[in-house]
This record gives structure tokens, C-alpha cells and sequence, in this order.
């Protein structure tokens, strides 16, 4: 038998795969499932993720491989890491990430530990990303198939983790190969669904979710131009984020975009697309793990997974701040965001974007 790996098995095509290769591969493989979160809507739909149904796939696969499987409860660190501070960032008026959250709190800090104590050599995931090592440690890339690349929920990720986490999908040339091994294997979740992105709200109402942890982000509020004069009224600011043109109930005149959030106040600020464009934008929470910086460090900046990357230049500033200045202005900055960094392919780190200018 070979090494001792655990693989962080959510009930999905991508996990389950991942514990098949390894498998394949000669590891002794422990397949780990979180318990995250338990609403009564969730245990049935295909689309959630760690919860009801995707505990039974996940043991059912595990089953099928013959290897043992664990399932943990995290419920209480999810609520207090994941759930509360997304409800909280959509009080202050801005766009959070909880999938980031997620793997720097519950996966890549808790999970890493129980691997650890489980006698494990490393903790497999199956997010598209690479992981190779050079004379400093190892390093992270972007997934071989850009269309499924994660790397952008993954910036958080310290040195000390990436030495102890493998992601054997990450050279995959898109998810049919992934669903190929999956039915190579025999495994029932081959053609599952993927998981959708706000895992604990299983019926796509996160409003719900928002207005009973915290009520204020749904108080109605003012919609105003620049000026401040008063355009309309809204219905809470958790209904929108920078960039955002759709669903403002102006009536007619030219497109207006959201261009800031007042949540203070509890105004939503619109203004022209012009009004958007920013050329440097502050961080907190800064990840760098591209060695020694210069100031105005040359990179490729990310400022939403659904962008590629643009040049720009970064300046790590005190603590975990970083300034980021754009070669030309990006549009849609949004408060609670990330900014990621890139060198071609790899990945240098990353941080919370905090303001634009």
C-alpha cells in the first residue's frame, strides 16, 4: 500500500474523480466529507453541496472504491467563518466571496488538520488548479482548461498549505475528461451536476438568508447619481453590487451602472459606464506568494473569476495591504472582491479589494 492521502470528498463528479485516480495511482486513500450546513431544502436537490444528499454520493462513491470515508461535522465553523461574515460584508455595502472563505477557513485550515492527524501525507481536492515545486517549494497554476480555472477562489492559499495539497484535475483538459474518469470507474455521480456557487443557500434565495442574519442590508434605501440627486428608492443594498445595470427601475433615459454602495446611508450610487473605469484599487488581507517585490512589482491582475487577467503593477504595502495600479482603467471594481495576482501561469497570491479610485 502506498502513502496516506485524504481527499476531500463534497459528493461531486469532481472530488469523487479525484479519489479514483489516486486510488489508480497506488495512494492509501481516506475520503473526508464536511458537513457544512443543514437546511431541509437542501438534502434533495442535485445542486447543493455539502449537505444531505451530497454526504450519501460522496459515502456511496467511497463505497464503490472500496476505500474508508469519514464525514465531519463543521457546521458550527462554517456558520461562524463562511455565513456570518457574508452576511456581514452584504451589510457594508459590499460583493462577498464565501467560496474563498471557505477554502481558506473550513478546507485548507480544519480539513488540513484532520488530515494531519489521520497520518495523511497530503490532502487532495479537486479544484482545476496545478501544483508544481521548484528549488523554493511548491507553487500554484492556473488550471490547464482557463474555462474551468479556480485558481481565483484559491489566492489565499499559504506556502505551508500548497507543500501539503495536491489537485491531480488540474492538467485536465475540461470536465468531459473529468465525467470520462468518473465513468471509467463506474461511479454513480459521473453525470451529476455541478454544485452551485453559493452552496448553503439551496434555493438560490440568499436574500432570505441575508434579511434573517442581517436585517439592515435589506432596509429600502435611496437611488442617487452622482450629485446626489434622488433617481428611486430600492428595496435593500444587498439586491446590488458595482457594476451592475440590470434591475434598477429607473425607467427610461441612457443606461445607468451601480457605481458605489453607501451602506452607511443606505444609498445605491448610478451613474454612466464611463463612471466605472478605475485605475488603482486598495487591498487588504494580501497572500503573496511570489517571493521578493519590488515597488510597482509588474503582474497580471484578476479583479472577478469571470475576467482574465490584466497587466498592472502591485505594491505590498504595510501589514497585509497592497496597492494595485492598472495599465489601463478596469471597469466594475467591487468592494469584497478579490484581486489576484499572475505571473503567465503562475499564481502569485492575492488579496480583498477594499477601494478604487
Amino acid at each position: 500500500m502506498g502513502k496516506r492521502i485524504v481527499v476531500a470528498m463534497s459528493g461531486g463528479v469532481d472530488s469523487s474523480a479525484t479519489a479514483a485516480l489516486l486510488l489508480e495511482q497506488g495512494w492509501e486513500v481516506v475520503g473526508v466529507t464536511l458537513q457544512l450546513y443543514h437546511h431541509g431544502a437542501a438534502v434533495g436537490r442535485a445542486k447543493s453541496c455539502c449537505a444531505g444528499k451530497d454526504i450519501h454520493d460522496a459515502r456511496r462513491v467511497a463505497d464503490s472504491l472500496g476505500i474508508p470515508h469519514y464525514v465531519i461535522d463543521f457546521e458550527s465553523t462554517f456558520r461562524r467563518d463562511v455565513i456570518e461574515p457574508f452576511a456581514a460584508s452584504y451589510e457594508r455595502g459590499e460583493t462577498p466571496i464565501p467560496c474563498v472563505l471557505c477554502n481558506q477557513t473550513v478546507k485548507f485550515r480544519d480539513l488540513l488538520a484532520v488530515s494531519r492527524d489521520l497520518g495523511a501525507e497530503a490532502l487532495a481536492t479537486g479544484h482545476y488548479v496545478r501544483r508544481t515545486e521548484d528549488g523554493q517549494g511548491a507553487m500554484m497554476l492556473r488550471g490547464a482548461d482557463h474555462s474551468r480555472d479556480q485558481s481565483y477562489f484559491l489566492f489565499a492559499t499559504t506556502r505551508e498549505q500548497l507543500d501539503y495539497l495536491r489537485f491531480p484535475l488540474g492538467g485536465m483538459a475540461g470536465k468531459e475528461e473529468t465525467r470520462a474518469i468518473a465513468q471509467r470507474f463506474g461511479l454513480a455521480v459521473a453525470a451529476k451536476p455541478d454544485s452551485q456557487d453559493i452552496c448553503f443557500v439551496p434555493d438560490g434565495d440568499y436574500a432570505s438568508l441575508l434579511r434573517r442574519l442581517n436585517p439592515q442590508a435589506a432596509l429600502p434605501g435611496e437611488i442617487v447619481d452622482e450629485a446626489g440627486r434622488v433617481l428611486g428608492t430600492h428595496d435593500g443594498v444587498l439586491h446590488y453590487t458595482v457594476g451592475q445595470r440590470r434591475g434598477l427601475k429607473l425607467g427610461g433615459g441612457p443606461p445607468l451602472y451601480v457605481l458605489r454602495i453607501d451602506a452607511a446611508t443606505r444609498r445605491v450610487v448610478v451613474g454612466p459606464k464611463a463612471a466605472l473605469a478605475c485605475r488603482r484599487i486598495s487591498l487588504t488581507g494580501v497572500n503573496w506568494l511570489g517571493g521578493p517585490a519590488g515597488p510597482a512589482e509588474p503582474v497580471q491582475a484578476r479583479v472577478r473569476s469571470t475576467r482574465e487577467p490584466v497587466a498592472a503593477k502591485v505594491t505590498l504595502g504595510p501589514g497585509d495591504s497592497a496597492l494595485v495600479e492598472f495599465d489601463r482603467p478596469e471597469e466594475g471594481v467591487a468592494p469584497g472582491q478579490a484581486c489576484v495576482f499572475y505571473r503567465g501561469e503562475r499564481v502569485l497570491g492575492g488579496g480583498w479589494i477594499a477601494r478604487s479610485a
